[in-house]
């Protein structure tokens, strides 16, 4: 039977915490009516590839996918193509919790039929807010995006917005893509604000040459788009 949610799962060195991790989302989705969660392990370092075979192993609603390489990007891009849902979601697997994932689950299945995303009202980094901040006002500018907050997920969309399966970027420029390709498309895009903050474990990769590359690579995205 074909399932009505599939949710995917970027997993990047996370063997410490991805057991608790998905098990939290588990418990959070329970009651949905058949949903799948795609575990996209891409170029981890550590034990995280055995982690998501094992609880694949255990749980028939959980389904593995191994990209040989990392990159956000690929890793949503991959699961996407897998993925077998009427609706379709990715999150953060660092950083979103179970409760703020069915939160939007359930925004997105109340309807009506729109695209629904996070929007993050709480970073601890001044200089992040800053950074966010630029980066969201480039995205207005380039883009026409008005959504407040670019990368913030999950994000949830119907598989009848068909522009989103065809997602190009393999970099952290997949979240603007995907933005800026709703508002080309005039997808409805409804925003809801999250407070959590904390990450699962791990450090965050993003630094100043991160951000850097993002804000040049927007103007690359525009000419791409444009092609």
């Amino acid at each position: 039977m074909t399932p009505l949610l599939s949710i995917v799962l970027p997993v990047h060195n996370q063997a410490d915490h991805i057991a608790r991790v998905v098990r939290d989302y588990r418990a959070a989705l329970s009651g949905l009516p058949r949903f799948e969660l795609l575990m996209v392990e891409n170029g981890s370092a550590d034990g995280s590839r055995a982690a998501c075979a094992a609880l694949a192993a255990e749980d028939p609603a959980l389904r593995l996918i191994v990209a040989e390489r990392a990159g956000w990007g690929h890793a949503v891009r991959l699961g996407i193509q897998a993925a077998l849902g009427e609706w379709i979601a990715y999150a953060n697997s660092a950083r979103t919790t179970g409760g703020d994932l069915r939160q939007l689950i359930d925004e997105a299945l109340a309807g009506p039929l729109a695209v629904v995303k996070a929007d993050r009202r709480s970073r601890r980094s001044a200089l992040r807010r800053l950074g966010s901040a630029l980066y969201n006002m480039e995205a207005r500018l380039l883009f026409g995006v008005t959504q407040r907050d670019v990368n913030a997920t999950p994000k949830v969309f119907p598989r009848q917005f068909g522009a989103l399966l065809a997602l190009r970027r393999d970099d952290d420029l997949i979240d603007l893509e995907f933005c800026a390709v709703c508002q080309r498309e005039s997808y409805p895009v409804r925003e809801v604000p999250v407070l959590s903050d904390a990450r699962h474990g791990g450090r965050s990769t993003t630094r100043l040459r991160s951000a850097l590359r993002l804000y040049r690579g927007a103007l690359a995205l525009r000419r791409q788009l444009d092609a």
